[in-house]
């Protein structure tokens, strides 16, 4: 069963903006566990010499981490004075 939010979703609320967040990091690791991973099995799978492959999965690497570091450490989750 899928989890349910108690109230109306609001972007204004800081809790359903940090459970929102969280959701876009799993989705953006999914996808890009799943690209990555299918290059790499095709790359082995025929042998061929993709000389972009590493610094593509590295860089998308380096975004997912830059992600994290985001909603972790810099994303501010307080109550929005604009109310």
């Amino acid at each position: 069963m899928p989890p349910r939010w108690p109230r109306e979703p609001d972007r204004q609320d800081p809790e359903f903006r940090k459970l929102d967040d969280r959701m876009n990091f799993a989705v953006h690791v999914a996808i890009a566990a799943t690209v990555t991973s299918g290059l790499w099995f095709f790359h082995i799978l025929k042998s061929t010499s993709w000389q972009w492959l590493t610094p593509f999965s590295l860089g998308w690497l380096a975004v997912i981490l830059l992600h994290l570091i985001y909603i972790s450490a810099i994303a501010n989750y307080s109550p929005s004075s604009n109310s």
